[in-house]
């Protein structure tokens, strides 16, 4: 890029100023098209990170559930500490302050999500420990959950 700007000597200015403009939108152009094929996923990859996105109140979706309580103290992704015994949880897209009823091997418990998750393929929630205790989760660690949203 460098050398197509120096001068070359017997050529106008205009001409010089027109090739490296055309140079630039040349670059710009394939730069974008670069990050648009970065940014496409395989439908397989894109159903499991995106899972369940956009919900309506009253919609449920079901899937595996973890839970996590050893970060108690850290801020969550919507700012709110996270605390380890409060009835939270994490999506991937549904917005914060989105209550779920979250139900498991017959138990149900009310939860808000305030946090970003799971990251960890084929997983639908991140339960708090409390939340998962609530359920009956915490045994096994992962387990068949039903989410609906309230």
């Amino acid at each position: 890029m460098i050398a197509a700007i120096k001068r070359v000597s017997g050529q106008p200015a205009t001409n010089r100023n027109a090739s490296i403009a055309l140079i630039a939108v040349g670059m710009l152009a394939l730069g974008a098209t670069a990050s648009e094929a970065g940014h496409r996923k395989s439908s397989h990859e894109k159903s499991w990170r995106d899972a369940n996105a956009s919900i309506g109140a009253g919609r449920s979706f079901s899937g595996k559930a973890s839970f996590y309580g050893n970060e108690s103290g850290s801020k969550t992704a919507s700012g709110q500490r996270f605390n380890q015994n409060a009835m939270t949880a994490a999506h991937r897209t549904l917005p914060f302050g989105t209550r779920l009823k979250v139900t498991h091997g017959g138990r149900s418990v009310i939860v808000t999500v305030n946090d970003r998750g799971p990251f960890i393929k084929g997983r639908v929630l991140d339960l708090s420990k409390g939340a998962a205790q609530a359920v009956g989760l915490t045994s096994r660690g992962v387990g068949h959950v039903v989410a609906e949203v309230q």
